[in-house]
């Protein structure tokens, strides 16, 4: 045989006073520690002051790279989930005939947990527009 329960507005109010009270209490999610990222930026004949080798870390930010702060926004400016930051020009872009001078940079390391290995130069307008987009993480090449 079915039962059925009614409650009646009053009888529901009564039946909820006499549940006990949960306490809730809320906590900022703290993220996992993850792995620190460190780049090793090394110019070479640029021309400018950027000349040298450098060791940026981001999250949190240190090394001797003299513009820490304003690479790792950059870094995290122009890093799109889906896509290599450090990804070289593809091979099939068509590229102005122009030369930027015989500036060099390589960058190896870790960003975000994957490895790093990318080459730069000023060869044509491809390589020029790639560098300077990763500007302040590479100097500003004056030749």
């Amino acid at each position: 045989m079915l039962r059925r329960l009614v409650l009646t507005a009053t009888a529901s109010a009564a039946a909820l006073s006499a549940l006990p009270l949960l306490s809730v209490t809320a906590h900022a999610a703290t993220p996992a520690p993850g792995p620190t990222d460190r780049l090793t930026i090394a110019v070479s004949d640029s021309g400018g002051d950027g000349e040298g080798t450098y060791e940026l870390t981001c999250h949190p930010t240190g090394g001797t790279h003299p513009a820490a702060k304003e690479a790792c926004a950059r870094l995290d400016e122009v890093t799109v989930y889906g896509t290599d930051p450090f990804a070289p020009v593809p091979a099939d872009r068509m590229c102005t005939m122009q030369y930027g001078g015989p500036a060099t940079a390589r960058i190896t390391g870790t960003w975000q947990g994957r490895p790093v290995d990318a080459t730069y130069s000023r060869g044509n307008g491809c390589e020029i527009s790639r560098w300077d987009n990763m500007a302040p993480v590479l100097p500003r090449a004056s030749r």
